[in-house]
């Protein structure tokens, strides 16, 4: 029988597998073996408008799965989500609808994955849902803009060369997004689920080293995510010329001292290099902190453990002249055309998790505070960027 010590352990335990399915922002939700909910996270409840506890114990498919999208029924015994249930395999779907409580549908991407016992016997279902409305708008605008285009080929001959490479180009950055979002965003959801899954298996059995690895492993992956999706919002904003400056004297020793000390290295030396006590510019502080931000971590991202990283600041004329060098992987020739270009990667990176949003991002930061980036590299011994800003708007 587990002691008192056991059952406090298990509760903390069971608190903290709370807290992560109240922090991530995904539906999760599970069901037992006749497809009833035994649990529901605030982001799954709040997407289809549900109070969480008047969830518990019903069926999910009669609450949010009963119907297409043209309104039809749709049987239990063809719905993937119970398909689960029966055959004991993952099935991932990325384009049905689930329902609201008012009877409005909004299109969602699930994964729905099977529990099972210490004897491996299925015991119920995990399922993970997203809804991908921005995405399908998104995919509506590409369309749109694909027949804009080709109409336009066709009524303007003389532009048909030009007309043509806009549409391989954007063909391209199409395959490349929907490459990375696959790639890049069900890894973690995949991870998580397992994770979850392990845990509410073999809790007892694990020790709390092993329980609190899973659940920083848990929390890295949920941070992951965030860090993608901000990033995609941000593109999303530059794109649509809706990202405003708030340009406030900052002064950038003390911010760059402090940026360094909240950045993680890894295992990396992280060194400031600066002959001036205090440099006060009138700049955006988020846009600085996001342009710095991103090159220093793919500075430690690429470098190998234990080489240093160093960030510099002086001043020339009107201006904050910023200098990041690592002695990290390099940038290929071939690299260079396309290294501020979105979802582009090194051919050189290897396995190294990344989306290639981040300097496609910093680009656009810069041209915006009418600044100025250049990049050396050479392969196999290192990087440097240099930022070069105004240190107040110019009029």
């Amino acid at each position: 029988m587990p002691n008192h010590s056991e059952h406090a352990e298990l509760a903390a335990l069971r608190r903290q597998y709370q807290l992560i399915l109240n922090a991530v922002g995904e539906g999760v939700y599970g069901l037992d073996l006749e497809g009833n909910v035994t649990f529901v996270n605030p982001a799954a409840a709040a997407m289809i408008d549900w109070d969480m506890k008047e969830l518990i114990g019903q069926s999910m498919h009669r609450v949010l799965h009963h119907s297409h999208l043209d309104g039809t029924h749709y049987h239990k015994e063809s719905c993937p989500i119970y398909a689960a249930l029966h055959d004991g395999s993952t099935h991932r779907v990325t384009s049905e609808v689930f329902w609201r409580k008012d009877g409005t549908n909004f299109p969602v991407e699930y994964i729905s994955t099977p529990l099972r016992d210490e004897q491996k016997q299925v015991i119920g279902a995990v399922v993970t849902f997203r809804d991908i409305t921005q995405r399908k708008w998104a995919e509506a605008v590409l369309q749109q803009t694909n027949e804009d285009l080709e109409e336009k080929v066709r009524s303007r001959a003389a532009e048909l060369y030009t007309a043509n490479e806009h549409l391989r180009e954007l063909s391209a950055l199409k395959s490349r997004f929907v490459s990375m979002v696959c790639h890049e965003f069900r890894n973690p959801l995949n991870n998580i689920a397992l994770s979850v899954s392990s845990l509410g298996r073999y809790d007892e059995k694990m020790s709390q080293r092993q329980k609190q690895e899973y659940l920083s492993g848990i929390a890295t992956n949920v941070e992951r995510m965030t860090h993608m999706i901000d990033d995609i919002l941000v593109l999303g904003k530059l794109e649509a010329k809706r990202l405003a400056l708030s340009p406030q004297p900052v002064d950038l020793v003390e911010f760059c001292r402090q940026l360094l000390q909240e950045t993680q290295p890894h295992q990396r030396q992280l060194k400031f290099i600066g002959r001036f006590k205090s440099l006060v510019a009138e700049i955006d502080q988020t846009l600085l902190r996001s342009i710095l931000g991103n090159i220093l971590s793919n500075s430690i991202r690429y470098s190998p453990v234990g080489s240093s990283v160093r960030l510099s600041l002086c001043q020339r004329k009107h201006h904050a002249i910023f200098q990041i060098k690592d002695q990290g992987l390099g940038i290929l020739p071939e690299d260079y055309p396309h290294l501020f270009e979105p979802f582009h990667r090194g051919k050189n990176v290897s396995n190294i998790p990344g989306t290639g949003l981040g300097l496609s991002i910093v680009k656009q930061f810069v041209a915006l505070q009418q600044g100025e980036i250049k990049v050396e590299s050479e392969p196999g011994v290192g990087t440097t960027f240099k930022v070069r800003l105004p240190l107040s708007p110019r009029g």
